[in-house]
């Protein structure tokens, strides 16, 4: 059993053992006089919160807590990002045959009007179902079929590069496959009130009319400084100040439709 210790009041002697002494051998205080020592040692001691030891554990913790409840936070979000992601493409698709709806109309409309989808290779070759088209996971050129006022109309994915950065879009034709019926643009990064004028109504309808092929043989449609032409094809207006972005998307439309050509020369 392990020993105390009482210390005199009066003298500051220590006395070890299981209780005080009658009379305190230095000054003969009574043995009322003494009071024990509580050794520190012997209690559990606490953190110390200023220790080096302390900031590191306590700053690993707190990062790691960080990054479970972010990680935890994104996978709970994914379900509504994707969608949000879906139906900011369903919405593009749709402006490329003239049909603007908000957001949480899109679905709806597109389903109403996108009759078939499917995937091809540059041979015009079915490879893909409507599920992979929409995806857009496989390499080959996706192509959405509408029937518009009873008409219909073939939508093909265009993708580029502009000034800052990717540039994407939709370009339906008419059955003749041949007529621009629509078109709609976007862009990654271009530089507002210059480049990213693309993505505005104003410079897509531009393209209503126009023809990709001239005498059977496939020209696209390019984009010209404004007041310029250019002969043997049919041309659009480009965005003042957006040079590059507007070069960006005239080399994106023929370089994105002639992978569509055998498609487009063919009857499927």
């Amino acid at each position: 059993m392990a020993t105390k210790k009482f210390k005199c009041k009066v003298c500051g002697y220590v006395h070890e053992g299981d209780k005080a002494p009658a009379n305190c051998p230095v000054c003969q205080a009574p043995a009322s006089e003494f009071e024990e020592i509580k050794e520190e040692g012997s209690a559990k001691k606490g953190i110390d919160r200023n220790s080096n030891t302390y900031t590191v554990v306590y700053a690993a913790v707190m990062v790691l807590l960080v990054a479970v409840a972010l990680a935890f936070t994104s996978q709970s979000l994914k379900p509504f990002q994707k969608q949000n992601e879906d139906n900011d493409k369903r919405q593009q698709i749709l402006r490329s045959i003239n049909v603007n709806v908000p957001a949480n109309e899109a679905e709806a409309k597109y389903n109403e009007l996108i009759k078939d989808a499917y995937l091809l290779n540059e041979n015009g070759e079915k490879i893909g179902d409507a599920a992979e088209a929409f995806a857009g996971e496989k390499d080959g050129f996706p192509v959405f079929v509408a029937t518009v006022d009873g008409q219909t109309k073939y939508i093909m994915a265009l993708h580029g590069a502009g000034l800052w950065g990717p540039l994407w879009g939709y370009l339906s034709v008419n059955d003749d496959k041949n007529t621009v019926f629509g078109a709609d643009f976007s862009h990654q990064g271009e530089t507002p009130g210059l480049g990213a004028e693309i993505s505005k109504p104003v410079f897509s309808q531009q393209f209503a009319g126009k023809q990709i092929f001239k005498d059977g043989t496939f020209k696209s449609i390019a984009i010209v400084k404004p007041g310029k032409s250019v002969d043997g094809q049919d041309y659009v207006d480009g965005i003042s100040g957006g040079t590059i972005t507007s070069q960006g998307v005239s080399s994106m439309i023929f370089d994105s439709l002639k992978s569509y050509e055998k498609f487009l020369t063919s009857n499927q």
